[in-house]
């Protein structure tokens, strides 16, 4: 791959974010380039053997299902969290049927999981990280959760990488691109607490019957635009260094993952970089994790080639959006009276005049749990819980059926 060099690097106390880098060719002929790096097939194959790219799902359609599986390369852990419905349409058994039949087919490892499956709930309580769980013991409703689910399931493989990617993308060369994206941007790391986070090149709409290529999106737009207002305030210089303030798609190391703490809802992603702004920035007064402040953690910004086509969720969602992202910034230690204004008035058609901005919930690091002994639990006794291991056919009987093309047709 040919990615643009960062032209410029904004540092705030141990955290660094790279300047947007495009990729320039998704396939590189190895030339040396003052302007550009170059980045191996061998490089980016290391790191794919390592990577785990985690998919949280709630009722998205199965054919969009089916192509993002069939996208991501074979080398890496696939692991579907589903918080589908179970019970007038049982769609979670519809999505392990698309699970097993392309394991079966290609035999790359997957593990799947519900995230309302009681066994969850009982092995996060006994993990001693219960902040996740309901009154009844069950794992909340949240994208969130579903992630953290996924990230402890890739850290019992022992995986160094750990990826996300939407289940709702119509497009599924462009998942495969997102996965190259994070391995390139592991490649250029110089620091084990690395992120990379994706930035759209174009996310299309339909306008009158036409397909219109749009740059920004609302809720980013705006959600960058806070962020970059925070950090400017801290520093005294104005910048526009963070453009993947809503970034769903990203990836970071493990070590990294393990540090972390987690915000609930839509604010997960923008609550990435005020999480590290206050632990890591210049104004943090207590650094709890000292071989990070050491190392230094380091954010890339790659724009893709492939634009991103998904399913458009209504203005409600736009709504909770862009509530749940400037929360975030509203209540960071680092925020200020004037950014705190400044937010109130773009939140203003949103909040009643005298509404304080509510705070999201967090969930602290997961490095303190087992992920082994939480994942033997499941193994043990869940119901959902399904682990396709690489090299290995589950049920042949189906697999024949779908070579045949008489398997379960998504509908």
């Amino acid at each position: 791959m040919l990615i643009e060099m960062p032209r410029h690097t904004e540092i705030f106390g141990s955290v660094k974010i790279h300047e947007l880098q495009r990729v320039l060719k998704l396939d590189s002929g190895g030339f040396e380039n003052p302007r550009a790096k170059d980045i191996s097939f061998g490089e980016i194959k290391a790191v794919l053997e390592h990577l785990a790219i985690i998919i949280p799902i709630k009722d998205e359609k199965i054919h969009l299902l089916d192509g993002v599986l069939r996208a991501i390369p074979f080398d890496c852990t696939v692991i579907v969290v589903s918080n589908s419905e179970r019970d007038a349409h049982d769609i979670y058994r519809m999505e392990k049927d698309v699970i097993t039949n392309i394991h079966n087919l290609t035999q790359q490892e997957i593990l799947s999981i519900h995230q309302k499956d009681p066994e969850l709930g009982f092995a996060f309580y006994e993990a001693g990280y219960d902040c996740l769980l309901d009154r009844d013991g069950l794992v909340r409703d949240g994208k969130s959760e579903g992630m953290i689910t996924g990230m402890l399931l890739a850290k019992s493989l022992g995986k160094d990488f750990i990826g996300f990617a939407d289940a709702d993308n119509y497009v599924p060369g462009s998942v495969r691109e997102y996965v190259i994206d994070y391995a390139a941007g592991f490649c250029m790391s110089e620091s084990p607490y690395s992120m990379v986070r994706l930035h759209w090149r174009y996310k299309p709409k339909v306008v009158e019957d036409r397909l219109y290529f749009k740059k920004w999106g609302r809720v980013s737009e705006t959600t960058n635009k806070y962020l970059n207002l925070l950090l400017s305030t801290c520093t005294g210089f104005e910048t526009g260094v963070v453009i993947t303030g809503n970034a769903g798609e990203h990836a970071l190391t493990t070590k990294l993952a393990d540090i972390m703490s987690y915000s609930t809802g839509y604010s997960v992603e923008p609550y990435h970089f005020v999480y590290l702004f206050d632990e890591f920035g210049l104004k943090a007064e207590k650094i709890a994790y000292s071989d990070a402040l050491t190392a230094g953690i380091e954010i890339f910004q790659i724009e893709t080639l492939n634009p991103h086509l998904h399913e458009e969720k209504g203005e409600e969602h736009i709504k909770n959006m862009l509530l749940g992202s400037l929360c975030t910034v509203y209540h960071s230690e680092l925020c200020n009276d004037y950014v705190r204004s400044k937010v109130l008035e773009e939140l203003g058609d949103i909040l009643d005049a005298w509404e304080r901005p509510p705070e999201n919930i967090m969930m602290p690091p997961i490095g303190v749990i087992d992920a082994s002994k939480f994942t033997k639990l499941l193994k043990s006794n869940s119901e959902t819980f399904v682990m396709h291991e690489q090299g290995s056919i589950e049920d042949e009987a189906k697999e024949e059926e779908y070579l045949k093309g008489e398997s379960f047709q998504a509908v």
